[in-house]
This record gives structure tokens, C-alpha cells and sequence, in this order.
């Protein structure tokens, strides 16, 4: 990120909610324009991880799932979080999810990036990763989760963020950064 001069001030900064994966602040500012306001902020005690499973013939694997928050159903990649405070690295975290959500274990793994997925009100990051040279084993989801498993080309996934069938950012961000590393 580039670094550039701070032009907000924080005047005050309250804990509005929190629980054990965010922190909701409340911040009273002067705005760039030094007029006083408020903002609002979501910080994240996780960051995300997303993966695109990549067999050997293509295919990669969505995760599908009923999300609370949208009151509708989701198909996206396998995601998670990984946590900070623990010390956890992003590419064990995504070893950790890829297996809970897919069942799937992977010996190559590629880093495609970092994120930030909703910058003007959180600060929640996510790192995204490419897993090849797969294996099968059991899945382990987690009890908050009720998934299904689609395996598809990878092209044919990649269309569907691109046409609007899967409509989660970090889906849609990781699987358009494969094409980048020449695969297709």
C-alpha cells in the first residue's frame, strides 16, 4: 500500500460491540476537510483465506452454502479465517480450511495475494491461495456450516464470477487471479 499523509484525525474512538471475531469502533473525526464527523469502523481479529483447488484434469471445487447474513444460498470457494492472535500462518490456515470444507489435501500451494474487502468501513484482509497436486480425504466441516461440494472446470467457475452466479468478493477476486499464472 502506498503511504501517503494521514488527512483524518481521530478525536475519540469507542468499542461499540464485540465478539470473537470482530470489533465494532465508533470514532469521532475531523475529516479531511477538518469538519467534525463520525465513522464507523469493523475491525477483524481473522484474516481471510480463500483457496482455488486445482486437480490435475482442470477442475477446482466450490463450496455451497446458506448465508446467514444474505438470507440466501452462496457458492464460493473454500474459505476461512485465519487467526492472528494465534500465531497461525495464512498458508496453514488455508491448508486447515481447504480440508475441513473440501476434504481435500494439497502438496503445492501458491500465494495469489492479499486483499482488503470492504475498505471503507473494515479493515478485513484476505490472503488467497491456488492448491494443486490434490488428494481426497474426509471433509470436517465445521457445525455452523451445511455444505455442499461442486467439482467444475475451472473456466466454467471462473465464468460464473464473471456473469454473476457467484457474487462473494473473495470468490469472485481468487478465482479471476488464476488466469493470471497461465493455467487456462
Amino acid at each position: 500500500m502506498e503511504t501517503e499523509n494521514n488527512p483524518w484525525k481521530t478525536l475519540n474512538q469507542e468499542t461499540a460491540y464485540e465478539n470473537a471475531w470482530i470489533r465494532v469502533e465508533h470514532h469521532e473525526v475531523l475529516n479531511p476537510a477538518e469538519n467534525p464527523g463520525v465513522y464507523g469502523k469493523v475491525h477483524f481479529k481473522n484474516t481471510a483465506i480463500s483457496i482455488v483447488a486445482l486437480d490435475s484434469d482442470g477442475f477446482t471445487y466450490l463450496v455451497g452454502q446458506y448465508r446467514y447474513t444474505l438470507n440466501a444460498y452462496s457458492w464460493e470457494v473454500p474459505e476461512g479465517g485465519c487467526s492472528i492472535e494465534s500465531g497461525e500462518s495464512t498458508l496453514a490456515a488455508a491448508k486447515r480450511e481447504l480440508l475441513e470444507e473440501t476434504g481435500l489435501v494439497a502438496t503445492e500451494w501458491t500465494e495469489l495475494g492479499e486483499v482488503y474487502l470492504s475498505n471503507s468501513v473494515s479493515d478485513e484482509k484476505a490472503v488467497m491461495y491456488l492448491a494443486q497436486s490434490l488428494s481426497q480425504h474426509q471433509a470436517c466441516p465445521e457445525e455452523t456450516e451445511q455444505l455442499k461440494i461442486r467439482k467444475l472446470p475451472l473456466k466454467e467457475a471462473i465464468e460464473m464470477a464473471q456473469n454473476g452466479q457467484i457474487t462473494d468478493a473473495l470468490s469472485v477476486l481468487t478465482l479471476l487471479k488464476v488466469p493470471a499464472l497461465h493455467l487456462l
